[in-house]
């Protein structure tokens, strides 16, 4: 090791988590971290994503087994929360799980101070650490092609000597990051695209990209709660907006469903009664399974069919993708790490520091520094 000052030591582990394809750190981004902090990879930790030991080590990175990364690093990044077994106490870990209660308990009885990715603020300074939304835009998009294949029809108009087929209608309910992106992508594959959320404001964006925007006709009071996302709805204004958007959805090919509560279950946008009105081989991709599904029929991770119509559940499509989703959370990752670290001190973490406070789980205060 260059140095034995564990603040000034970072480090990138393979993912543990099953399916997981993604890699916290790529190469070129460790090549700028290295100018500032010392970085450890644990070996084969890219390759999954298509990033190899040599490219690693060409970038300034020094490669290790795990055991040796975990007691070197004061740092430690990973995409989903690894096993804590090895971990030694007041280190600081960087990763997703920020909502996952087991996880905090553990954390706190280890004294691992966890920077929650999912807690990141929606600030303008934050926006370039926003690994959300970085993944939400590959979600979007990879919604549409998993949809694309479950269908039994073709998204694009298409005109042969044998007939003409008429392009296929799909719509995005929620017009967060991800569900742009799938009516950008849809849009692109020949789709009639439209787009619908709570937020009447949305309809701008929804329409800039050249989608239909479906609004329900009658009001939603305070539709936007802080930081952008929609607000919660009544369970009478839930059963209402289900009804109201019963008719749009019931001409539908494809839909991609992303409607979230922060810190919330997922509001259900199709029930029964609406499934029964779409057409039979309709597909519903929804993004929101993690957290109970847009639909009263969704699993996380399986395929169910109701009333002909089938739904799927993933909660991981960016791992689908995992090259470029790792070099969009890499970049995030990058930046926050540049922000946390001090030139002379390495990697510092201040609960005076609005990004980095905001990050914290509630248990942590006590481990970090004022």
């Amino acid at each position: 090791m260059k140095t034995q000052d564990r603040s000034k030591i970072v480090a990138s582990l393979a993912e543990q988590s099953p399916g997981e394809r993604r890699v916290a750190l790529v190469p070129s981004d460790v090549a700028k971290l290295a100018k500032k902090v010392q970085v450890l990879i644990e070996a084969g930790a890219g390759a999954s994503a298509g990033f190899s030991d040599t490219a690693y080590r060409e970038a300034g990175a020094e490669v290790t087994d795990r055991d040796g990364a975990l007691q070197a690093a004061g740092t430690v990044v990973v995409v989903r929360p690894p096993s804590l077994k090895a971990f030694r106490p007041e280190t600081t870990l960087i990763s997703l799980g920020a909502h996952d209660v087991k996880l905090q308990s553990e954390l706190a009885a280890k004294r691992i101070l966890h920077l929650g990715l999912e807690r990141m603020p929606r600030t303008s300074k934050a926006q370039s650490m926003d690994v959300l939304s970085s993944q939400a835009a590959i979600a979007g998009y990879a919604s549409v092609m998993e949809g694309a294949r479950a269908l039994d029809v073709l998204l694009p108009m298409m005109t042969t000597a044998a007939g003409g087929i008429k392009p296929a209608k799909m719509i995005a309910l929620g017009a967060g990051v991800a569900g742009l992106q799938a009516i950008a992508t849809a849009r692109r594959l020949g789709a009639i695209a439209h787009g619908f959320d709570v937020r009447k404001a949305a309809g701008e964006q929804i329409e800039s990209l050249g989608a239909k925007f479906v609004f329900p006709d009658f009001e939603l009071p305070a539709p936007e709660a802080s930081g952008g996302y929609a607000a919660a709805q009544s369970h009478e204004q839930q059963s209402r907006l289900r009804r109201a958007l019963t008719p749009h959805l019931a001409e539908m090919n494809l839909v991609v469903a992303s409607a979230q509560i922060p810190g919330r279950p997922a509001p259900v946008l199709i029930d029964d009664e609406t499934l029964a009105a779409m057409k039979p081989g309709a597909v519903i991709v929804d993004l929101a399974a993690e957290t109970g599904g847009n639909t009263s029929r969704t699993k996380p991770n399986e395929l169910v069919e109701a009333s002909g119509v089938r739904i799927l559940g993933p909660t991981n499509l960016p791992s689908l993708f995992a090259t470029d989703a790792s070099r969009l959370f890499s970049g995030n990752m990058r930046s926050l790490l540049e922000h946390l670290v001090h030139e002379e001190d390495g990697v510092q973490i201040s609960l005076g520091d609005s990004i980095t406070a905001a990050m914290l789980s509630a248990a942590a205060p006590a481990l970090a520094s004022a």
